[in-house]
């Protein structure tokens, strides 16, 4: 299955470098043909089912757990004092899932700049958004942020929406980072260093704090 967003980036330079190719430029059109599968590969989205009880957070984001650790001051005032990273590098699916089953309470987007996703400054200063989930097992927030060479963060719900954990939530293009943030009595069930499958891996026990 491929995400709706990815068709254009895959059959544009296909059918572009199948008709170059006819055309008698092969070079050209064997390159684009290669953009092409790659982006077949890129925007892949796989079914994804978390079996875990109903109070586990699952992650929301392919890659590797790049910090566990203190949030920024202003989650900290939110309620939300732990801080779970997880970098997605180009290889990985870019899909992002809910990390539980929930309602969306606040949503916000800001512009910003393009750092590398891996460096700290990148989840304070890129491109971003931050949305706010409440459930039965607790109050989680997710923050997508765009990487290096990302292009566009992508957000398919509004304040007030209801999600399934493990279902689609958005995506971002080539390269970035999601930050998870979580209560203080929420137990971080992953290391730093682990890789993590979006609506699949377990990542944090909640215990109902912050729940409406």
């Amino acid at each position: 299955m491929i995400a709706p967003e990815g068709w254009p980036f895959v059959l544009v330079p296909l059918c572009a470098g199948i008709l170059l190719v006819l055309a008698g430029w092969p070079v050209l059109g064997y390159i684009l043909i290669g953009l092409g599968v790659f982006a077949l590969f890129f925007f892949r989205n796989p079914r994804r089912v978390c079996d875990c009880t109903p109070d586990i957070a699952c992650a929301p984001a392919d890659g590797k757990v790049i910090k566990i650790g203190d949030a920024p001051e202003a989650m900290a005032e939110r309620g939300l004092p732990k801080q779970v990273s997880i970098f997605m590098s180009v290889f990985n699916v870019h899909v992002n899932r809910a990390a539980i089953g929930g309602t969306l309470t606040e949503y916000s987007y800001n512009a910003g700049r393009k750092f590398s996703a891996f460096k700290e400054k990148a989840s304070l200063e890129n491109e971003q958004n931050l949305s706010v989930w409440d459930g039965p097992s607790g109050r989680i927030a997710l923050k997508q942020i765009a990487g290096l060479v990302a292009r566009r963060i992508v957000f398919d719900h509004s304040p007030g929406d209801a999600v399934d954990r493990g279902g689609r939530i958005g995506l971002i293009r080539y390269g970035s980072r999601v930050d998870v943030f979580l209560a203080e009595d929420a137990t971080v069930l992953v290391d730093e260093g682990d890789r993590v499958r979006a609506g699949e891996s377990a990542l944090a026990r909640l215990t109902g704090a912050g729940a409406p």
